[in-house]
């Protein structure tokens, strides 16, 4: 019979040394947010050696979002457009919901999300269950599709309740400065970064991001991950069954200037990817943990093997059960068995075509153009 002994407890010279690299008791649940965790992701996902490493933002309490629902509304609080006491109402496919939810418990807030029928399940009953009031569309908008009927919504309840207060997350400057601190992580971790993979939804963390790693490193590659049907990179909009990245819309904050190249990625290739996460690593998520995978791992595969590559997985795989990891549902969508290219399909500019399989572009242009520039130009006047 073989006995299999502890390994001897370390030696520290005062009991504060025990909390070297553990996070800080929490007074409030604000505290549990951040500092999440880096893990190497090589073979067998990736070949010949080569990997990336993942943030897993799935260790916050509800996913990436925490981070921006938390600064958007302490910046709000404090500039005094969100009064003690007064609702919180906004539009989403989910994370952001269980941020705002997060900081409506923190800091005293009732929470109104609105959503569309695409919502998991799951995803209603826990933010029923942490309090916040959830409302349903049930029919797109004939042109902005769900994002515009959800929007719509939003207007109709902030005239219902005129001192509530919509975070506006696809055009406010704090979705974007909150994720400063994500980056400055991902310096404390890796201290070298040479290529970020992020996805683009409402554009918040890829540039809150990459603009803030490219300070410490000029020569940084940001390569943007997009969903087929999606208007963000001047694709036509269509439907999708991807959330938490793409848009029908076209949101202010999205950093076209900082992207490198941007990568459109059906469905059935980030199936593939998040169950493939799943088997190899135990750290997986969604549609976007997929996608943003899938294409860290053909750049890890491309570029020098000594090349530091960063992929955010913005959130974690529990809400997934019922799509990404029922096989049920990917059958009947036909998602399954759908192993990828080796490498992406090539076009030179975003209009060229409308994409359908794993796409690549290195010409990132904002759809808006002048249009936008000028809607910039009249505000600032």
């Amino acid at each position: 019979m073989h006995h299999f002994a502890a390994p001897a407890a370390p030696l520290f010279a005062s009991p504060a040394q025990l909390l070297a690299g553990t996070k800080r008791p929490a007074q409030s649940p604000a505290g549990l947010v951040g500092d999440t965790p880096v893990l190497w992701v090589g073979q067998p996902f990736t070949t010949n050696g080569s990997g990336f490493w993942a943030k897993l933002e799935g260790h916050n309490p509800g996913g990436i979002k925490d981070r921006t629902a938390l600064h958007m509304v302490q910046a709000a609080r404090q500039r005094g457009q969100l009064l003690p006491g007064a609702r919180i109402v906004e539009s989403t496919s989910g994370t952001l919901g269980l941020g705002l939810a997060l900081a409506g418990v923190a800091f005293g807030h009732p929470v109104t999300v609105v959503t569309d029928p695409g919502m998991e399940p799951l995803m209603t009953g826990l933010l029923t269950a942490y309090g916040a009031d959830v409302q349903t569309v049930r029919t797109p908008h004939p042109a902005g599709g769900w994002q515009e009927a959800r929007r719509l919504r939003v207007e109709e309840l902030l005239s219902v309740h005129p001192d509530s207060w919509c975070p506006d997350q696809y055009h406010n400057p704090d979705n974007v400065a909150a994720y400063g601190p994500l980056a400055h992580e991902l310096v404390a971790q890796l201290g070298r970064i040479d290529a970020l993979v992020v996805s683009v939804g409402t554009g918040g963390h890829s540039a809150g991001i990459g603009s803030v790693l490219r300070g410490y490193f000029p020569g940084l590659r940001v390569v943007g991950v997009d969903t087929t049907r999606s208007t963000i990179f001047g694709q036509p909009a269509g439907a999708r069954l991807m959330r938490g990245l793409g848009s029908s819309i076209y949101p202010g904050n999205v950093a076209y200037d900082l992207f490198d190249e941007v990568h459109w990625v059906p469905a059935a290739e980030s199936v593939w990817a998040a169950r493939s996460l799943a088997r190899c690593r135990y750290a997986t998520g969604g549609w976007s943990v997929g996608a943003v995978a899938l294409v860290a791992r053909w750049l890890a595969d491309r570029l020098p093997p000594e090349s530091r590559i960063v992929a955010v997985f913005p959130d974690g795989p529990q809400r997934y059960v019922e799509t990404v990891f029922n096989d049920a549902y990917c059958q009947e969508h036909g998602l399954l068995d759908h192993e990828p290219a080796s490498k992406p399909e090539e076009i030179a500019h975003p209009h060229e075509n409308t994409v359908t399989s794993w796409t690549r572009c290195t010409t990132v242009v904002d759809p808006l153009g002048a249009t936008r520039e000028q809607q910039t130009a009249g505000v600032t006047r």
